[in-house]
Order: structure tokens, then C-alpha cells, then sequence
């Protein structure tokens, strides 16, 4: 693997073979031990990207980039449709908008810790968690759902499930407009219907934290964070139907993909013109499954609210508010240096910087929040969007830790050890449904948030904010 050091953090892979464009990637010295350690494998799935037609340069992959499905995790990638750009499934992942939110409330640590074991097990009741998890009281018909999956959070919040300012925090105000449910097949609603609302499993999750540390007192100012505040993160996305939507147009992507021409190195990497029909069908059917991810998102912070308020906190007392959600997997059209493009973040997300009008009015002067969950037993982080994220990455960040560690060397790791237990004892108390979601998602099975934001942070990329670290987590 031949690839330079050309800024602090920043390396490139010059193109070659059948690459159409150098690759980028973000890392430290630390972070590059680690791919090292995977004898570059997801490096190797970079360069793979950078044969796509149509690709902007350069391919990029953020920090927390591991091996995933086509696509690294961390991977972004911009495609031109004027010169035959390509939409693929595999650049926006089987989570579809898989992503978090983060909110924020008037507490403090102080506040909370005589009700943290009740508000552990309220969350824990009223917030389904597991494989195949659903909660019985919240059912919506199947008109409903396509309605849902046109609309996102906001057709929630005018039926009572949250309160009106929400959507205005939200990436694209909680929806993909050009989302149509009829692209979605029969078997993917049958797999979300019962899903909305719930967080599934693997690595989503619910946290309660607090903030512990401030680097950037106007941005934090500008969000609304201050030490020892109480915050919750959801981290969860579109659970079977995103799934369901990723596989029905993988297998129908890898049937046309030799009759536009397009040649695969890898079969995960699928593709379609993003101007034929498939390529226009899946990216109505992956925005219908996106606002089923915003829409999940928002029913999971109403009943977070009701969990509070079930523990003894006024609405007006917790004041739980949406700081921002984002996600983390989708494909979006965007204008970057003059030029139209279908950006691609699988395991990445939005860092826009100041000034730019996406961005929340109370938010613009400081940049775009960036939303950062590490592992359950050490912390995450808020950044803020950059000007340079723009010029080098297409306004995109980092999503999260990035693993380290297999689901199944986790848990073989954790055998001998009551993870519960140790983590209580650090006053972060855990609510999962098996065992075996706690050993696979031990923190040792991540990388170090801090070396990921730092390599972030030393690439220009996004700037720290603030510091959160975990009370209480529920898991799948």
C-alpha cells in the first residue's frame, strides 16, 4: 500500500491501476497502526470506490474508517451525473440515514444523579431495544407509513409527538423531499411497520450524559451547552426497512450494472447511472427509507421526554430540546466549488461550515454541529463544521469511534468479565436486553474517540466544542 503524507492528518493514494482519482484519507500515526494492523483492507476498499464512473475528486475517508460493505465505513464519495456519475447502495450502507440526535436539557449532573437508576429503567421500559424489538401501543397503518415515509419527523410532530421547533434542528428539517413510498417494495414495509420508534441493535443505542468539558466557549454558546448539563444522544436509523431497501436494489443494481457498462472490481460496490431509471428509483426509495430513520429518531426523543417526565421532571424542568440530528448514511445532491454532485456518506457525515444556509440561523455564525458517539464506557463529542471541510472533504466529518475489534473477538474478550458490573462501578449504568449486545459493543472494541476527533481536528476538518461522557446507556 503506497500512499503520502501531502498535510497534518491528511494522506493521499495516487491513482492507479483502473482508479479514476487519487484517494484521500484522514488519520493520525495511531490511526494508522490500526489500518495497518488490517493490512489496509478498508484502504484497499477505498481505492476500489475511486474506479466508479463519474467520480469527483478524490475519494475520502474520514478517521474513523474501518472495513464495511463496498464501501469503507468513513467513506465519502461525489459523483457528477453530467459525466455519468453512478449512484451505489453500498456508498450509503444497509442502515439507511443511520445517524444521531442529540438533546439537550436544562439539568444538570446534579439534578440527575438522586434518579438515575429510575430514569435508567424508564428509559429502558418505554424505548423497545433488540433484534426485532417493536413497542405494541405505537402502531401505524400502512397508509400511515407511506405517509411517514414522504413526510419524516415533521408528520410525527403534527400529530403530538414532539413539539413544533424540532424539525427546524434537524438535517433537511427531518426530510428528503424527492422520498416516494412507492419505490419501496412490500417486503421492506412489512419490516419497518413494526419497527418505528425503536432502537434496535448492535451499535445503536440511548444515551444519557453530561457535559464535562468545553474547548470552544461561542460555539457552545450558540448550541446551548454548558458543564455539567444533561444531554441524551440516540443513535439508531431506518432498523429493517432501510435494510430491506439497500438489498432489493443491490441484487437490481448488480443485474443492469453490465448494460450501462459499468465494470465492478468489487460485487459490493453495485452501481447505476444516477440518470437511468434504477438509479432514479433507488434514490426515491433510499430518501423514503431516510425519513423513516428521521421519523424513528423523532418518536424515540418523545418517548425520551415521557421517560423524564415518568421520573418526576416537568416538561418546563428538563426542557429537552433537539441540539441537532444528522445522519450518517445517505446520498444527497449538493453544490460543491461551482458543481452539482450526488455526495455519498457511509459512516460520515454533513460538516458545513460557517455561514453556509443550511445550517440552523442560531447555529450559522460558528458552523454546523457534528455530532461524534464514542464508546458506552468513555465519552463522545460535539464539533462544529469548518470552512476548510468544504474546500478538502465535501463538507464532511467523521460519524463516530470506529471499531477496532470484531463482534465476535468482543465478545470472546469479554468472557471472563461482568462489563455491567465494571461499568456501574464507574457510575455509568447499563439497560440491555442480552448479554451478549454489552460484550460486543465493550468500549476496548473501539478506537479512542479522542484519537478520531484529534486527527479530525488536525486535519481541519471539524473543530471540538465540547465533551460529553455517559450515564446512563441503553442498548439493544
Amino acid at each position: 500500500m503506497h500512499f503520502e503524507k501531502i498535510a497534518p492528518y491528511t494522506y493521499r493514494i495516487p491513482k492507479q491501476g483502473k482508479m479514476r482519482v487519487d484517494a484521500v484519507f484522514f488519520a493520525s500515526e495511531e490511526i494508522l497502526k490500526d489500518l495497518e494492523a488490517e493490512n489496509f483492507a478498508s484502504l484497499q476498499q477505498l481505492m476500489n470506490v475511486a474506479t466508479l464512473p463519474g467520480i469527483v475528486e478524490p475519494a475520502l475517508a474520514m478517521p474513523d474508517i474501518h472495513w464495511g460493505y463496498g464501501f469503507p465505513i468513513g467513506g465519502v464519495a461525489a459523483f457528477d451525473p453530467e459525466e455519468g456519475g453512478v449512484v451505489s447502495p453500498g456508498g450509503v450502507g444497509f442502515d439507511i440515514n443511520c445517524g444521531v440526535r442529540l438533546l439537550v436539557s436544562h439539568l444538570t449532573l446534579q439534578d440527575l444523579l438522586p434518579r438515575q437508576r429510575e430514569l435508567a429503567d424508564a428509559l429502558y421500559r418505554l424505548i423497545p431495544s433488540g433484534v426485532g424489538s417493536e413497542r405494541r401501543d405505537v402502531r401505524f397503518s400502512k397508509r400511515e407509513l407511506k405517509e411517514i415515509l414522504k413526510e419524516g419527523a415533521g408528520w410525527l410532530v403534527k400529530r403530538g409527538y414532539g413539539y413544533p421547533e424540532d424539525v427546524r434542528f434537524m438535517e433537511s428539517e427531518g426530510r428528503l423531499p424527492w422520498a416516494n413510498p412507492d419505490k419501496v417494495s412490500e417486503r421492506a414495509f412489512e419490516r419497518g411497520a413494526p419497527q418505528i420508534g425503536t432502537l434496535g441493535s448492535g451499535n445503536h443505542f440511548l444515551e444519557v450524559q453530561y457535559v464535562d468539558e468545553v474547548y470552544d466557549l461561542e460555539a457552545a454558546e450558540a448550541y446551548g451547552l454548558f458543564r455539567g448539563q444533561i444531554t441524551v444522544l440516540i443513535h439508531t436509523g431506518s432498523r429493517g426497512l432501510g435494510h430491506q431497501v439497500c438489498q432489493d436494489y443491490v441484487e437490481r443494481f448488480l443485474k443492469v450494472a453490465p448494460r450501462y457498462g459499468i465494470e465492478l472490481v468489487d460485487k459490493q460496490l453495485a452501481a447505476a447511472p444516477i440518470q437511468s431509471p434504477e438509479g432514479q428509483d433507488y434514490l426515491q426509495a433510499m430518501a423514503a427509507a431516510a425519513n423513516f430513520a428521521f421519523a424513528n429518531r423523532q418518536l424515540i426523543a418523545h418517548f425520551v421526554r415521557e421517560a423524564f417526565e415518568a421520573v418526576g421532571y416537568a416538561p418546563r424542568d428538563h426542557g429537552l430540546r433537539v441540539l441537532y440530528d444528522l445522519a450518517h448514511n445517505n446520498a444527497k445532491f449538493e453544490e460543491h466549488k461551482g458543481r452539482r454532485v450526488l455526495v455519498h456518506r457511509k459512516g460520515a457525515t454533513r460538516a458545513f461550515g460557517p455561514g453556509n444556509p443550511e445550517i440552523p440561523p442560531e447555529y450559522r455564525r460558528v458552523g454546523q454541529p457534528v455530532l461524534v458517539p464514542g464508546d458506552m464506557g468513555r465519552y463522545s463529542y460535539v464539533l462544529a463544521g469548518t470552512a476548510k471541510a468544504m474546500e478538502v472533504s465535501f463538507g464532511s466529518s467523521c460519524h463516530g469511534a470506529g471499531r477496532k475489534m470484531s463482534r465476535h473477538q468482543a465478545k470472546r474478550v469479554a468472557r471472563e468479565r461482568n462489563l455491567v458490573k465494571e461499568l456501574a462501578e464507574r457510575g455509568i449504568l447499563v439497560r440491555a436486553a442480552t448479554r451478549a449486545t454489552v460484550d460486543e459493543e465493550m468500549p476496548e472494541a473501539y478506537k479512542d474517540v479522542s484519537l478520531v476527533v484529534e486527527a479530525v481536528e488536525g486535519a481541519g476538518i471539524g473543530k471540538k466544542v465540547a465533551r460529553l461522557r455517559p450515564l446512563i446507556v441503553v442498548k439493544g
